[in-house]
């Protein structure tokens, strides 16, 4: 009965995976006009990098048996992409020439990345969604 719920399980990642790629999205258009962090350096661009998990256990007689979990998030990596310099003498940080170094947040590239992650997430619940109507129907067939 365990690998009835496995595709719920694999995609209940995915829908961890995306929820925590909307959120670091969403940090990234908060933090887009930060010029000086924690660091002293300006704010950048935060990107998830996500992999398949795969449990691996070795039987009795030695053979080794791959089942899939799902996803998940292996690293969080800051985005090396420049930094914008905005010409503004006024601002605190300016050089001494007037540019302020900008983080490297493009509101349309995150506002296009949260529509995907949108998107997938809403795969994921429909797969659930249709799992569960799948287990439904199945003890139906039971009664």
């Amino acid at each position: 009965m365990s690998n009835a719920f496995s595709g719920m399980r694999i995609s209940a990642s995915g829908l961890a995976a995306e929820r925590l790629r909307m959120d670091l999205i969403a940090s990234n258009i908060a933090n887009a006009n930060t010029t000086r962090g924690a660091d002293g350096k300006p704010y950048r661009r935060k990107v998830a990098v996500f992999n398949e998990y795969i449990k691996e256990e070795i039987g009795k007689n030695g053979e080794v048996k791959e089942e899939m979990m799902g996803v998940r998030a292996a690293e969080i990596v800051e985005d090396d992409s420049p930094l914008r310099s905005v010409y503004d003498p006024s601002h605190p940080d300016a050089d001494e020439d007037g540019y302020v170094l900008m983080p490297n947040v493009n509101h349309l590239n995150e506002m296009a990345d949260l529509m995907m992650a949108s998107r997938a997430f809403e795969a994921n619940l429909t797969c659930i969604e249709a799992q569960k109507q799948m287990i439904t129907k199945s003890l139906e067939i039971g009664r």
